[in-house]
C-alpha cells in the first residue's frame, strides 16, 4: 500500500489543519508545559475497527515536531482490536500536546471510513463482487477519504471529473448530440472526446442499456435497479461491459446485490456516512 503521507496534497492538507488549529500559537500548553519534557506514548483504539491514517498521523507529529520518534504496532489496512496499541512515540510532551487533536481527527475520520468499507467488502466477499467509492467526499480531504476506501479493501472510482467519462442522466438529458434514446451515439461521442479515457453510462431500464451497449462502453451504471432487473442486465451486458450497482444500497442489502453479478457496487455512504471511529492517545511522561 503507499505511503498517502508523501503525496504533496496530503502534506499541504495537513499544514492547513496545523496552522487552523495552532493559529498563532497552542497557549495552554505554551503556559503551563516545560518544553524540556519528554513524554513517552501510544495512540489505541476504544473499539474493534480497521486502522486507516497512522502514517497520516506521524506526519502530524513530525510536522510539529520531525525529532518525535514513532513506531507502528498496526498499518494501515490491518485489524485493531478493541484497546490495541496502533502506534507508540516519544518525543517533547509540549509539542505531542499541540499536535494531538489534529492527529486524532485525521485519523479517527479515515478509521471510520475504513471500517464501514471493510464490512461491505466482507459482505460481498463470497461473490468477489469490487466496493467502488465516489466523489461523495469532503471537500479538499479527497485524497484521505479515497485512501481510507482502500484501507477498508475497497476500489477507487474516479478520482475526480478528470480520468473517467461517466454520462449520468442530466448529462444525457443535455447531450448536444442528438437523441437522448440512442445512448451508443453519445457513448461514441465521449469516446470520439477522449479516447483514452474510460466510458461508464448510466442506464435505468434494460431498453436504455440495449441502446447503451451497441457501442460497447467499458462500464456501465446500473441505477437504482430491483435485483431481479440487475441480474438480466448483468447478463445482457456479459462480455461487453463491466456493470455497476448504484443507488442506496445498504449494507444489509449489498449481498444480495452482488450475487446478481455485478462486476461492483459503489457507495457514495462510504465517504458520506461513515462514523469517525474512538482512538485515544495515552501516554507517560519521563
Amino acid at each position: 500500500m503507499r505511503d498517502i503521507a508523501e503525496d504533496p496534497r496530503v502534506k499541504t492538507a495537513i499544514e492547513a489543519a496545523l496552522a487552523e488549529d495552532v493559529g498563532s500559537g497552542d497557549v495552554t500548553t505554551l503556559a503551563l508545559v516545560d518544553p524540556s519534557v519528554i513524554a513517552t506514548g501510544e495512540i489505541l483504539s476504544r473499539v474493534d475497527c480497521r486502522v486507516s491514517g497512522g502514517t497520516v498521523a506521524a506526519a502530524v507529529l513530525q510536522a510539529v515536531d520531525p525529532e518525535i520518534a514513532v513506531e507502528f504496532k498496526i498499518r494501515d489496512g490491518e485489524d485493531v482490536a478493541k484497546g490495541g496499541t496502533i502506534l507508540t512515540f516519544r518525543g517533547r510532551a509540549a509539542s505531542i500536546l499541540t499536535a494531538e487533536r489534529t492527529a486524532l481527527n485525521f485519523m479517527q475520520r479515515m478509521s471510520g471510513i475504513a471500517t464501514l468499507t471493510s464490512k461491505f467488502t466482507r459482505a460481498v466477499g463470497e461473490y468477489g463482487t469490487m466496493i467502488l467509492d465516489t466523489r461523495k467526499t469532503t471537500p479538499g480531504l479527497r485524497v484521505f477519504e479515497k485512501y481510507a476506501v482502500v484501507c477498508g479493501g475497497g476500489v477507487n472510482h474516479r478520482f475526480g471529473l478528470f480520468d473517467r467519462v461517466l454520462m449520468k442522466d442530466n448529462h444525457r438529458r443535455l447531450w448536444k448530440g442528438g437523441d437522448p434514446d440512442r445512448l451508443d451515439l453519445a457513448v461514441e461521442a465521449a469516446r470520439k472526446a477522449f479516447p483514452k479515457l474510460a466510458v461508464e453510462i448510466e442506464v435505468e431500464s434494460l431498453e436504455e442499456l440495449a441502446s447503451a451497449l451497441r457501442a460497447k462502453p467499458e462500464w456501465v451504471m446500473l441505477d437504482n435497479m430491483s435485483c431481479e432487473l440487475m441480474a438480466k442486465a448483468v447478463a445482457m451486458a456479459k462480455g461487453i461491459s463491466l456493470t455497476e450497482a448504484s443507488g442506496g444500497i445498504t449494507l444489509e442489502r449489498a449481498r444480495e446485490v452482488a450475487a446478481t453479478g455485478v462486476d461492483a457496487i459503489s457507495l457514495g455512504c462510504l465517504t458520506h456516512s461513515a462514523p469517525s471511529v474512538d482512538l485515544s492517545l495515552e501516554w507517560a511522561v519521563d
